[in-house]
């Protein structure tokens, strides 16, 4: 019975053995399935970081050859290995980040590399005894000072990578040189190595399928307006169809896409502190009004949160009545629309670099609904209403109000920024019909008439009959 009885626990451990590793199996390929289709999602969804990866593997393979080849090496030895270090830490998505970086790290080691090799020879004044002295002071001041600075929100922003940079080869070759007494030779190879490394990563980061911050920022500015626009179309027809208890036929994804905007505050001052360091490209010349940019994105934030708010009453256990509804339905839904078919026009104006003229029309529309829901909510009308079934919709007014002055001032700082910027002018329909009314007419006129010398030697009478003739060809 004892053997029995073990050997049947024998078989239950091996059978429960081999469904584990059959679970395991299972669990490892569908965890792999996910990863892949995650990989393949990450590249579809932007093709340009499956093109950055490869830039970055490119580069790499450049700077190694330092040490690959002999004739390279024996001049820089050891120091090579700091331009590939460069490419690790400079190498980055736009063309913007990677300049910047490349720059910062350049010009602090070469500020860093003057100070450390004159703190050392001022320290070789001082004697044995003083010079570690000098030097540890030269590292404390610089340091200190250097780290104070980096909490300038400014140098913060644009510089700090450079900073540190600063301190970390201030200190390498002041410190280091106490023990070697070729700091000038270290300091130079130091310095041509960066300089080596960061010119790869920009080089191939413009030459190579450009990512350039400056557009990347452009395009995300006019997508989030364009977002706000869409909710704001939909918003009037969903709630007052949600109200009367009829179905909605607008799109979820569309009222829920300016989600995505109310956390875009550090993408945009990203994106716009990179472009800043770019050189002029495409559409977008040197020195760009970049900051324009933010000032835009954070007036149309500041609708996005009223939007949100707005978007709180779709859904709301609490619905304004069938009879507020009458009374408001056309001022909020002129007020919604309106103000969504100007955002678009003006997210439309952004994208195609023209004055946002067009966007006017729609906002003195919905300025006049708002103008006439306000003395509509002055008016005398509510008394005889429950003031519960009055509040929602009273509120829902007072945030399309707020949302079509937002509206507004959108509107006004996208002009300055199409003025600073020197967008084209907006030529209109009517315009572009007669333009090409007078050039289809211009082609239809361009005939050639040739007069022969026997013409002008023609008698009285032939001349005379000459007016008839030609009217009748230029009948013809």
């Amino acid at each position: 019975m004892e053997v029995g009885y073990g050997s049947g626990d024998k078989t239950g451990f091996f059978t429960q053995g081999r469904r584990s590793l059959k679970a395991f199996t299972v669990q490892f390929k569908v965890k792999t399935v996910e990863l892949a289709r995650n990989i393949k999602k990450l590249g579809q969804d932007d093709p340009r970081r499956v093109i950055h990866s490869l830039k970055v593997g490119l580069a790499l393979t450049l700077v190694s050859m330092f040490y690959y080849c002999q004739p390279l090496y024996s001049n820089f030895d050891e120091t090579a290995i700091w331009a590939i270090m460069t490419v690790v830490v400079v190498f980055e998505f736009s063309v913007g980040a990677t300049l910047g970086k490349g720059l910062n790290r350049g010009m602090a080691t070469l500020m860093a590399g003057g100070l450390g090799t004159g703190a050392h020879h001022l320290a070789n004044l001082s004697g044995h005894i003083g010079e570690p002295i000098l030097l540890g002071f030269f590292v404390f001041l610089l340091a200190s000072i250097s780290t104070f600075l980096r909490f300038f929100p400014k140098i913060k922003s644009r510089y700090d990578y450079g900073m540190l940079i600063f301190i970390l080869t201030f200190s390498m070759i002041s410190v280091s040189g106490y023990r070697d007494d070729e700091i000038l030779e270290l300091a130079h190879r130091r310095l041509s190595t960066i300089c080596i490394g960061g010119a790869t990563c920009v080089i191939i980061s413009i030459v190579i399928f450009p990512v350039w911050a400056g557009e990347d920022l452009h395009n995300l500015i006019a997508l989030n307006i364009e977002k706000l626009g869409n909710f704001l179309e939909g918003f009037g027809d969903e709630y007052f169809k949600r109200t009367g208890g009829e179905e909605c036929n607008v799109d979820k994804k569309i009222l829920e896409g300016y989600k995505s905007f109310l956390n875009s505050n550090y993408s945009e001052g990203s994106l716009a502190n990179f472009a800043a360091w770019e050189p002029g490209h495409g559409r977008f010349p040197f020195r760009h009004p970049w900051k324009l940019y933010l000032k835009v994105g954070t007036l149309a934030r500041e609708c996005a949160y009223r939007i949100e708010a707005l978007n709180g009453y779709l859904n709301a256990d609490m619905q304004v009545s069938s009879e507020v509804s009458t009374i408001i339905q056309e001022a909020c839904t002129t007020m919604s629309l309106e103000s969504g078919k100007a955002l678009k026009e003006l997210a439309s104006a952004i994208k195609i670099m023209v004055q946002p003229s067009s966007a006017d029309s729609h906002i003195e529309n919905a300025k006049s609904a708002a103008k006439n829901i306000k003395s509509l909510l002055k008016s005398g009308i509510w008394e005889d209403i429950d003031l519960l079934k009055v509040i929602p919709g009273v509120t829902v007014c007072s945030l399309l109000v707020d949302v079509v002055t937002c509206t507004e001032k959108i509107a006004a700082s996208i002009h300055e920024l199409a003025s600073k910027a020197q967008f084209k002018s907006a030529e209109s329909p009517l315009s572009e019909q007669i333009q090409s009314v007078k050039s289809a007419q211009m082609v239809n006129c361009s005939h050639v008439i040739t007069v022969s010398e026997s013409t002008l030697a023609a008698s009285p009478s032939e001349s005379s009959s000459a007016p008839k003739a030609s009217k009748q060809i230029m009948e013809v």
